[in-house]
């Protein structure tokens, strides 16, 4: 069989990390797609990829791709997903899958009734120090896990551009690009499947500077306006969340009882004392370091707390010339490629847990499930 061609959405971040992950697997880049020309030019270039264009659905004929990586917004996925099935691609998409959870759900059903293989990029499961942690728990190091503690505050800038990360119908917002990692990362430490979930939202943004030039969106920060009270500047509404509170329960073959899980993310806020993921179980606990556990791993045996090394079959499994999001984007790439190629491997989250994720979000963002109490602080009871 000769290389698989891949056909790249988005000449972004993403989209250039999804290049490099695939040529990394052993695929061949044929093509890239950008809404713009000249940037689409410049990047397809630079990338040495033989084909540049704005058009998806001639881009899709001209290639017949057997591969599409799908990295641009949210906004963008649904037709691009939509017209790379009808045309017999496999689909890796990064998150969101879609911007809510029916057109998630439908995509799902298409792709499964033509037999087309999907990945859902909610891939920051693949770090070494998770693989890690999901390896000593299987082993029984901490006994049956009874809690998983999820901890972020990324302090974002408030003057960061006005752009997809703050309108939900582009894909924005902290569940769909911080969640999603998180409730993958905890689902898969413990080989959980998700029963209940429950939460609150909060949009304490409500408004961005909208400034032109933004492509890169990991240099957005250079666009940040100097003066933020500067009468001339304009504004752009939020409809998004920023900061999330959730639980959820986790039903999982190494334990006996639901795994309570909790995810705490301020987006605006700063942290004091380090982001963390904790694992606690029967007979011990698992702590790593960072807002997807991708630091040191300390282990809790009863007594006391001592960090453990990565083992070095699982150090080396990842590159350690790229950064974090593109070691574990050519982690899945690889994964993917051999599923399509026939041969045995691990699970790896595809358009189910993708559909499964953004039908939680609308739910999320739609549920009260506020107890009104305000009555008992009078004194009345009934």
């Amino acid at each position: 069989m000769g290389k698989l061609k891949v056909l790249v959405a988005g000449t972004g971040f993403a989209g250039q990390g999804h290049t490099e992950a695939f040529r990394a697997a052993g695929a061949e880049v044929v093509g890239m797609v950008g809404r713009t020309e000249h940037v689409v030019d410049e990047i397809s270039n630079k990338l040495g990829i033989p084909y540049g264009g704005t058009d998806w659905a001639a881009a899709l004929s001209t290639l017949q791709p057997d591969i599409v990586a799908i990295a641009t917004p949210g906004g963008a996925h649904y037709q691009q997903i939509k017209q790379a099935i009808a045309a017999g691609c496999h689909v890796f998409c990064d998150k969101p899958m879609t911007t809510e959870g029916a057109t998630a759900t439908e995509l799902y059903q298409q792709a499964r009734a033509k037999g087309i293989k999907t990945a859902f990029a909610a891939s920051f499961q693949y770090t070494p120090s998770v693989q890690h942690a999901k390896q000593l728990i299987a082993e029984g190091a901490i006994g049956e896990p009874t809690e998983i503690e999820n901890i972020s505050h990324f302090n974002l800038e408030r003057g960061i551009p006005f752009g997809w990360s703050h309108r939900a119908e582009d894909g924005g917002g902290r569940l769909n690009n911080s969640f999603t990692h998180s409730l993958a990362i905890s689902t898969a430490l413990i080989e959980g499947s998700i029963q209940k979930i429950c939460g609150d939202v909060r949009d304490d943004l409500g408004r961005a500077p909208i400034v032109e030039g933004v492509h890169d969106f990991t240099k957005r920060r250079q666009f940040i306006p100097q003066n933020m009270d500067d009468p001339a500047l304009k504004w752009g509404k939020s409809n998004v969340e920023w900061s999330f509170t959730v639980m959820a329960r986790l039903q999982t073959p190494l334990a006996a009882q639901p795994v309570s899980v909790l995810f705490k993310h301020g987006g605006l806020v700063p942290r004091f004392n380090e982001d963390h993921i904790v694992i606690y179980g029967t007979k011990g606990a698992i702590y790593l370091v960072g807002h997807y556990g991708s630091g040191p791993l300390y282990l809790h045996d009863g007594n006391d707390w001592a960090e453990v090394p990565t083992p070095s079959d699982i150090a080396q499994s990842v590159r350690d010339d790229v950064g974090e999001t593109e070691q574990c984007w050519q982690v899945l790439a690889d994964l993917f490629l051999r599923d399509i190629q026939g041969q045995q491997v691990a699970p790896y989250p595809t358009f189910a847990e993708g559909s499964l994720y953004q039908n939680i979000i609308d739910s999320l963002r739609q549920s009260d499930n506020w107890v009104d109490v305000s009555h008992l602080q009078k004194g009345d009871a009934t």
